[in-house]
């Protein structure tokens, strides 16, 4: 099996440099119609890193545009949107990868720096989303990527807002994946690790960054839009590594009424947090579900199997 992209038609934001860049031309050689979004200057000239990219998939005999909407704002959003559609006539994959950094210790870190890592990440992530939904409806085909990272899954000091911003993303996407299953709408996390200029600010060691390749990413990015995609899914990518990072919750107990106390709680504190039966629960009324019928099963209350959510 060969996966190419012909006749489709990529936006990438962010795609200057970096990752964006490497998932751009990936998805170019394999014959889409790529949008390299990237902020522009605040005059509205666009970025060398835009251009650059469109003249390198251009040379190769691709197709590419230059744009560069502030993905944090919605109406540049929308025009660009409008502008793809004029041209192309059609949007079938969205990676969201627009980012920045804003790194202080929570103590330190000026509110307005959370709120603007929230802006770019997860309200641009959500705007370019939003965006493009109709269009993938009523085409009733679409691939949509947002990109995490190891600093929400797992956290990392200095990096609360972005942490907050990363998880945010898994959040929208958790929700977006239910929503546009019956339309074929296909949603996913790319949570990479790699040498980009954010990276080379953090690791010394050189040896460390030639093994954190860009392209090595691009080709996990690159399995999530396509028409085999997974749906649902956090991949998690970096120096050739591949891995599926899962929430799951435990079985967990429960306590009568009269045993719904704090130190009840604390008391069983090992049963509670007992892996062997954790799930990887599909929607958040799974969770209901699962309470209230341990609740009934106690209470000798005959309930459907299904109790939310049918």
């Amino acid at each position: 099996m060969t996966i190419r992209y012909d006749n489709q038609v990529a936006i990438i934001t962010g795609a200057g440099a970096g990752l964006g860049r490497s998932h751009a031309l990936a998805l170019a050689r394999r014959g889409a119609k790529v949008v390299v979004n990237d902020l522009a200057q605040a005059d509205g000239t666009l970025s060398a890193g835009a251009l650059s990219v469109v003249a390198e998939i251009e040379a190769e005999g691709g197709e590419a545009m230059a744009n560069g909407a502030n993905v944090a704002k919605l109406d540049e959003v929308e025009l660009m949107i409008s502008d793809v559609m004029a041209a192309w006539g059609r949007i079938d994959i969205l990676v969201n990868n627009a980012g920045i950094l804003r790194d202080k210790s929570f103590t330190k870190m000026p509110m307005d720096d959370f709120g603007l890592i929230l802006d770019v990440h997860l309200l641009g992530s959500a705007n370019c989303s939003k965006a493009v939904w109709p269009i993938m409806r009523t085409q009733q085909y679409g691939r949509i990527v947002m990109t995490t990272s190891s600093s929400g899954l797992y956290g990392n000091f200095g990096q609360a807002n972005y942490g907050a911003a990363k998880m945010g993303v898994v959040g929208l996407m958790n929700t977006l994946c239910i929503e546009g299953l019956k339309d074929n709408i296909y949603v996913n996390c790319l949570s990479p690790t790699a040498r980009t200029a954010m990276t080379e600010a953090l690791i010394e060691d050189e040896r460390v960054l030639d093994l954190m390749t860009v392209e090595s990413v691009s080709a996990g990015l690159l399995a999530l839009v396509a028409e085999q995609a997974p749906n649902r899914t956090i991949l998690a990518c970096g120096s050739g590594g591949y891995a599926k990072a899962v929430i799951k919750e435990t079985d967990g107990i429960y306590l009568s009424p009269e045993e719904q106390t704090p130190e009840n709680v604390l008391a069983q504190w090992d049963n509670i947090v007992a892996e062997e039966h954790a799930q990887e629960l599909q929607t958040g009324w799974l969770q209901t579900n699962k309470f209230v019928s341990k609740a009934a099963q106690f209470l000798g209350i005959n309930l459907a199997d299904k109790i939310i959510g049918k």
